[in-house]
C-alpha cells in the first residue's frame, strides 16, 4: 500500500470517529463508565458498517468508468462533510421542534446520555448496540468511498475499528465540562473538513 493510500486510510478512519471522541468526553464529564467490551462493540459495529458499505463501494466501481467511480466517492464524502459541518446550525433550528419529533440518532448524538437508558451510569452492551449504529454513519461514508476509489476495504475498515475503540476509550474520561463543549464543536468541523479535504484530493 503506498504512502498515500495509507495516508487516506487513517484520515478516514480518523475522520469517521471524531464524533466518538466528543461522546467519551460527554460520558466522562457525567460519569459514565463505558466498559471496554460495549467499546468493543461499538468498534465492531463501526468496523462492519465501514466493510459492508466498502465492499458495495467496490462491486459498483467494477461497472462503472473509474472516473466516474472517483467522482461518485467524492460526491459522497463531500456531501457527508458538508452535512457533518451543517450539524450545529441545523440542532439550533431543531431546538424549536419536539424532542420526539427529531430523529432518534441524531438526538442520541446530540444526547449521548440517552444511550444509558437504566440510568445505570454504564453503558451495556445492549446499550452500546443503539449508541453503534448511531456513531457508525459517518463510517458508512468512508467505506464506500475506499470502495469504490480502490483504497483497500480491509485495511480502512480496521482503522475505522481501531479508532473508534481508541477514540472513545482515551476520551472517556477526560475534560470539564466547559472542555467537553469546546471539543465538541472542534470535532464536528475537524471531521467535516477532512472528509471535504480526502474527497477533494482523491479527484485530483
Amino acid at each position: 500500500m503506498g504512502s498515500y493510500s495509507l495516508l487516506a486510510v487513517i484520515a478516514i478512519g480518523l475522520a469517521s470517529n471524531l464524533d466518538n471522541a466528543g461522546v467519551g468526553i460527554a460520558y466522562g464529564v457525567r460519569k459514565i463508565r463505558i466498559p471496554w467490551y460495549s467499546n468493543l462493540a461499538i468498534a465492531i459495529i463501526s468496523f462492519l458498517a465501514t466493510l459492508v458499505s466498502g465492499f458495495f463501494g467496490s462491486w459498483l466501481s467494477s461497472w462503472i468508468h473509474p472516473w466516474i467511480g472517483q467522482l461518485l466517492g467524492t460526491v459522497v464524502i463531500v456531501g457527508v462533510g458538508v452535512w457533518v459541518l451543517l450539524q450545529p446550525f441545523l440542532e439550533k433550528k431543531i431546538t424549536s421542534v419536539q424532542e420526539e419529533d427529531v430523529n432518534p440518532l441524531t438526538r442520541l448524538l446530540r444526547n449521548p446520555e440517552e444511550a444509558d437508558k437504566d440510568s445505570s451510569k454504564s453503558i451495556s452492551l445492549g446499550e452500546s448496540v443503539v449508541l453503534g449504529i448511531a456513531l457508525a454513519m459517518n463510517a458508512l461514508a468512508g467505506g464506500f468511498n475506499a470502495g469504490i476509489t480502490h483504497l483497500n476495504v480491509w485495511y480502512t475498515s480496521i482503522s475505522v475499528g481501531l479508532f473508534s475503540y481508541l477514540l472513545l476509550a482515551a476520551c472517556a474520561g477526560f475534560g470539564e465540562k466547559v472542555a467537553a463543549e469546546k471539543f465538541g464543536n472542534r470535532a464536528t468541523v475537524i471531521s467535516g473538513l477532512l472528509l471535504i479535504l480526502i474527497g477533494i484530493h482523491q479527484l485530483f
